[in-house]
């Protein structure tokens, strides 16, 4: 029985890896290094979609190698293979990456004003496992500008400025631009450049396919449908494309649009910036510059840290809160200057309710029990005396045992 016991012991404490016991709906491999999102079924489909034509017309191109200028055969044959394997590396690079995911916390935060204080949107959230109501949304300033961010039920944080929570992966994401059926993932602040570049080599590779299958149908001579109808193939990849380009190079120039006017598609879609002034627009230099010349900032979570096995468990944990990707409700973070404070900092009753003495509260209740109690009079005579020059010795609140009435001065 000892046995049993303790094998349950130590199973229930047995530490794993961070994604492991991951709340979020993503899809983890090579130990936790690759991190796709919850569809990534779907790059099947789009590895197809690209593959398909891709090596097709490179198959076509070898074909013509007799008789025909090596010059022309083998560059075009070379150009088809860069473009297309760029294409699969930007795919891969966005899909499976962290596109940003916030840390969740493990406790509500603590609120820091009062359920009876009027809040911007005069909504007020129950705290899961607290008694805690903390405002649905808090103002904070942005380049001079002030902005609202909601509080997240399923991760139990203030999202970030420009971050959302999305509901197909399960996690807030930062700088979210909205999630990709293609890619099987959320684009965000940190696989939206290769997102840009996946798209970018998409429509490149698509017109390459289009225009040089046109070259190979016209460089045959003699009358068009006659050659067309010996090339079916170049003719079906010269349909498939022409229908692509107008889906992948529509997309490709919406982005550079946002790119332009520092947008994401969930703010072009919500928010309207074109009827109020951006405030984390840059100018369109500055704009291209923060998306193709800024580094890309480390991951917020360590999916391969060390956790318990129930990820709600801090003990067994060979690692803090923070490390796990979770916040501690002890710590309060500020959103826009990204420092943690203490439990104490900003904590405390109004300045009225301060250093005010409640005893006169319970010796009034002492005196009400007594006089209903069945103790002789000079046992409550004597009671009430001590409790008369008691309250008489206090400085900040005092008490008559004649009238019952309780005067508390500050």
């Amino acid at each position: 029985m000892r046995t049993a016991n303790s094998a349950m012991a130590s199973s229930k404490t047995h530490p794993k890896r961070l994604y492991q016991v991951w709340k979020g709906n993503n899809k983890f491999l090579c130990g936790g290094r690759v991190v796709f999102g919850h569809d990534a079924g779907s790059l099947i489909l789009t590895s197809f979609l690209i593959g398909g034509p891709a090596i097709t017309f490179c198959i076509r191109i070898l074909t013509m190698t007799k008789g025909q200028n090596p010059f022309f055969v083998y560059p075009v044959l070379i150009g088809g293979i860069i473009l297309t394997v760029l294409d699969f590396l930007f795919l891969f690079l966005t899909s499976g990456r962290d596109p940003g995911i916030i840390p969740r916390n493990s406790q509500p935060p603590e609120s820091d004003s009062e359920p009876d204080t009027p809040t911007p949107s005069m909504e007020w959230v129950s705290a899961k496992a607290s008694n805690l109501k903390i405002p649905r949304v808090k103002d904070v300033t942005v380049n001079g500008h002030t902005v609202k961010v909601k509080f997240c039920d399923t991760c139990l944080l203030y999202r970030p400025p420009r971050a959302s929570h999305c509901s197909i992966c399960n996690n807030c994401v930062q700088k979210f631009d909205h999630h990709c059926p293609w890619v099987g993932q959320c684009i965000g602040l940190r696989n939206y450049p290769y997102f840009i570049m996946f798209i970018s080599s998409s429509t490149i590779l698509c017109i390459y396919v289009f225009v040089f299958s046109w070259i190979n149908i016209l460089r045959e001579g003699g009358q068009s449908w006659g050659i067309m109808s010996r090339d079916i193939l170049s003719v079906i990849l010269i349909v498939y494309c022409f229908i692509a380009i107008w889906f992948v190079g529509g997309l490709t120039v919406f982005h550079f649009y946002l790119i332009c006017t520092n947008q994401t598609t969930y703010e072009n879609f919500r928010y309207r910036y074109d009827k109020k002034k951006n405030p984390y627009s840059k100018g369109m230099l500055g704009n291209y510059k923060e998306v193709f010349c800024s580094k890309i900032p480390p991951s917020m979570i360590n999916f391969l840290a060390w956790t318990s096995k129930d990820d709600d468990i801090v003990s067994g944990s060979t690692t803090s809160e923070s490390d796990r990707g979770f916040v501690d409700k002890r710590e309060k973070f500020d959103i826009e200057v990204g420092q943690r404070f203490s439990k104490d900092a900003g904590k405390g009753l109004p300045i009225i309710l301060r250093n005010l003495d409640y005893s006169a509260f319970d010796d009034n209740k002492k005196r009400k029990n007594l006089d209903q109690s069945g103790f002789d009079d000079p046992f409550k005579r004597n009671i009430g005396d001590k409790d008369k020059y008691s309250h008489q010795s206090s400085g900040i609140g005092s008490s008559t045992s004649y009238d019952k009435r309780t005067v508390i001065s500050d």
